[in-house]
């Protein structure tokens, strides 16, 4: 029986697939055969020939405890990249292709190999380009979440919107908000946003950390999605930020530039560090004032790396108010009583050209309870 299944499928090829062939042979074998073990090779073969074919083997053998549970089951799917897509990062890609399918899902499929792209295992990183052979292994999951609606949220996005225009949307994120849902948080900007029928191609054209206040670029279009990504890449986007760090800095302007690896985990959390084995990451670091144990530091990205300015400010040994992740907990504490109840870390301006060749300077100013930090502490004279 074995053999000549096989020889079937292997002579019909597509045709029998749709014909449905496929799934009949699977049923057959496994209702006629009283001794499993011996066939376990034949229905693994068909199994995953049907897997591949968009049919559920498991729900045809005898007595499945899945037969009647509820899954959506997506087969292997091929998917060609078209032009819109050009450039975009496979793991954005295959958000979109895969709606529903939680983030974390998406990169173990990466990490595993399950993805391909032109037949050659995918990386997280990794951007595919027009024309390119995208495999996209079988998903199973329930149904995608039912995003509530937010209407306070997204009015108080609406009144941080600083920039509009047809390619881009500029806002001054607040400080506590996740740019995207994931790890327990339901809505983050991108979700609620998109609850705006104007707004609901919107792209996240990059990222800024939870607790980090300021300037988030969300593009419209795919191409101008591409075209940042592009200027992103070839280090065409001014990023200036501000922050306040522990001590006197006494280095003056200073580029760091010291390798940054991810792939440590303290209690759970992501936890960044200055390691040989990890990306190039560069920051400069100006001081713009001083006061007693602290300073107001004006930094440069010149790479976008995870973490980045708190990881290099603390490899300085100047680390920002408020980390609780990679910051000083004597230091933060005496902020608390300046009452610091954050991070003081802001994206204050951005700068680069759209694709209409029009200069953009996008600029956000310190929040309040940031201003009101500062006021509270005492300037350092001479």
């Amino acid at each position: 029986m074995f053999s000549d299944g096989l020889s079937l499928i292997r002579k019909s090829g597509c045709d029998v697939v749709r014909h449905g062939t496929i799934h009949a042979i699977i049923k057959t074998i496994a209702m006629a055969s009283s001794d499993f073990v011996r066939l376990a090779p034949c229905l693994r073969y068909y199994s995953n020939l049907a897997r591949d074919h968009q049919s559920n083997f498991l729900s045809v053998l005898p007595g499945s405890s899945l037969k009647n549970k509820q899954f959506s089951t997506h087969g292997v799917r091929y998917v060609e990249v078209d032009r819109e897509s050009d450039g975009q990062r496979i793991d954005n890609f295959l958000l979109r292709e895969l709606k529903g399918v939680p983030r974390t899902r998406i990169y173990r499929l990466l990490r595993k190999g399950e993805v391909r792209v032109n037949g050659g295992r995918a990386k997280p990183s990794q951007r595919v380009v027009a024309g390119d052979k995208i495999r996209i292994p079988p998903v199973r999951q329930g149904e995608p979440p039912n995003l509530a609606p937010a209407p306070g949220r997204l009015e108080q996005l609406r009144q941080q919107v600083i920039f509009e225009n047809g390619d881009f949307l500029v806002i001054n994120k607040s400080s506590g908000m996740a740019v995207h849902g994931g790890s327990g948080i339901s809505l983050g900007v991108i979700e609620i946003l998109r609850q705006d029928e104007k707004w609901a191609g919107l792209e996240l054209a990059h990222r800024l950390d939870r607790s980090t206040s300021g300037c988030l670029v969300l593009a419209k279009k795919k191409s101008s999605l591409r075209w940042i990504h592009e200027l992103l890449r070839e280090g065409k986007v001014e990023k200036h930020y501000l922050a306040l760090v522990r001590g006197q800095w006494q280095l003056g302007s200073k580029w760091i530039d010291a390798p940054l690896h991810t792939g440590t985990r303290r209690a759970g959390e992501r936890h960044v560090t200055v390691d040989a084995k990890g990306k190039a990451a560069r920051t400069r670091f100006v001081p713009q004032s001083f006061f007693h144990g602290a300073t107001l530091m004006s930094v440069e990205l010149a790479t976008g790396r995870t973490h980045q300015i708190r990881v290099h400010a603390a490899h300085a040994e100047h680390p920002v108010a408020g980390d609780t992740r990679y910051g000083d907990v004597e230091f933060n504490q005496r902020m608390e009583k300046k009452r610091l109840k954050r991070l003081f870390l802001h994206a204050q301006a951005l700068n680069f050209v759209s694709p209409s060749g029009e200069e953009l300077l996008l600029s956000a100013p310190l929040p309040a309870e940031l201003t009101r930090v500062m006021d509270r502490l005492k300037p350092k004279k001479g």
